[in-house]
């Protein structure tokens, strides 16, 4: 696992566009972190994620889950072309299928996922529009470890917006995606430092559980355990 002098080598899953790809990108740019995405994997060709890693130098592949007649024998090809890049942590940025227990269990506690609700609200997909119907007062986004559970796992952090008005799902999902950025990058660096680890199942930061509602960016704004970058 990284520590202070090991670089922690990083890769992310991606499915389209790649805008939290990008908002990880940015946040290792330039900085002295001892972090790096070595690969941006995606189960589509020809998404726009892809291009975004390589216009920064990141390496790509595809692994395209309509080349496989079920779930194992992708999850398989997938975890074979993400162990080519010896990852201390795979990030599932807009990564668009559900894993198996295998590929869970294979990467267990060092497997993030970024969730558009307020988990454990709205599970699953459609979740802007869902809490449009369910009268929410408001949404948001948790970064989560990932576990067999679909989008059950122990919650690192949150962030909530209030439900306008005015809102539709598209705004709404908007609005969502900007948090989105800010607390997926948070998460990371938390791992590359090694404050944020998976232990006996239960989120910690800084060798303490996390509450089961995850930590609240808010929180975070002036809180000194959020270090600068080593």
């Amino acid at each position: 696992m990284p520590g202070t002098q090991q670089t922690c080598r990083i890769v992310v899953l991606i499915s389209g566009s790649g805008t939290n790809l990008q908002a990880l990108i940015d946040e290792l740019a330039g900085k002295t972190t001892s972090g790096q995405i070595v690969a941006a994997i995606s189960n589509r060709p020809g998404v726009g994620g892809l291009e975004r890693a390589a216009r920064a130098g990141i390496a790509t592949a595809v692994v395209n889950h309509q080349d496989f007649s079920d779930r194992d024998s992708f999850d398989a090809a997938l975890i074979t072309c993400i162990d080519s890049y010896q990852p201390d942590l795979v990030v599932l940025a807009g990564f668009m299928r559900i894993l198996t227990p295998a590929f869970v269990t294979h990467f267990h506690g060092r497997l993030l996922n970024i969730h558009p609700s307020l988990l454990p609200k709205h599970k699953g997909l459609h979740t802007h529009q869902r809490a449009l119907e369910a009268g929410d007062s408001e949404h948001g986004t948790t970064v989560h470890f990932v576990t067999a559970e679909l989008d059950g796992g122990p919650v690192v952090i949150q962030t909530s917006i209030p439900v306008l008005s005015e809102d539709t799902v598209a705004s709404l999902a908007a609005r969502v995606q900007q948090q989105e950025h800010l607390i997926y990058p948070l998460a990371m660096n938390w791992f590359i430092q090694g404050r944020l680890r998976l232990v006996d199942n239960q989120a910690c930061l800084d060798g303490e559980p996390i509450p089961a509602g995850g930590l609240r960016l808010d929180d975070f704004e002036t809180d000194m355990r959020v270090q600068p970058d080593a």
